[in-house]
């Protein structure tokens, strides 16, 4: 065992400082009690190389448009930043092993909604996403959380209702403050959220109510 002359503790393994104090450890090593985590490490280069490779294409796109004018009228780097920023978050959700399938799928879908406006206005099509892209992304996100909640049968099913209920809710929203004539694909997606639901209800019901109980101690 390895010994520290200023904290006086024993500590086991091979370190060579001090975890308290990081100081240099005096004594023989002995063997590790945890087991060496190869796949963490790996994981962590990966990370490390994307991570430094986004940020580098963030620098070069900014650095093209401000400091050599080529924006042609529109600041293209802003939009090319924030779809990068918005990479870097999938890529975070996909290192992690405890995320929710049906989550990931909602949190994702409303990102990429969210871009596509800032783009759509940057741009000046916000037309064509409000009209087309997005309730084509809305109805895939609601068809692949209600397949999800029929075949994941050991998660949560709340969590599926739920964020099928959260993007169920955008054509309501278009509906209550769109003025002009409701696009088909959004009239289309109203009638997706409804028939979903209604089945995320009849099939998964049962699991849904015990849930509501265990969470409300019914």
């Amino acid at each position: 065992m390895k010994t520290c002359p200023y904290c006086n503790i024993t500590v086991g393994g091979t370190n060579s400082k001090c975890p308290i104090c990081q100081n240099r450890l005096s004594g023989e090593s002995t063997e590790n009690h945890w087991p060496y985590q190869e796949t963490l490490k790996k994981e962590s280069v990966l990370y490390k190389l994307q991570l430094f490779i986004v940020l580098s294409l963030v620098i070069v796109s900014l650095a093209l448009d401000f400091l050599l004018d080529l924006q042609a009228g529109v600041h293209w780097s802003v939009i090319v930043t924030l779809w990068l920023l918005a990479f870097e978050f999938g890529i975070i959700k996909l290192f992690r092993n405890y995320f929710s399938p049906s989550k990931v799928v909602t949190e994702v879908a409303l990102i990429i909604s969210l871009l596509l406006l800032f783009s759509g206005y940057w741009t000046h099509h916000t037309m064509v996403i409000t009209d087309f892209i997005i309730p084509i992304i809305c109805i895939g996100t609601l068809v692949t959380n209600f397949i999800l909640i029929l075949v994941d049968r050991a998660s949560n099913a709340m969590v599926y209702l739920l964020c099928n209920v959260l993007v169920g809710a955008l054509p309501y929203l278009v509906f209550l403050f769109m003025k002009h004539t409701i696009p088909f694909l959004w009239v289309l997606c109203l009638m997706i959220s409804v028939i979903t639901f209604i089945g995320a209800c009849v099939f998964r019901g049962r699991q849904v109510w015990g849930e509501l109980q265990k969470r409300f101690n019914m």
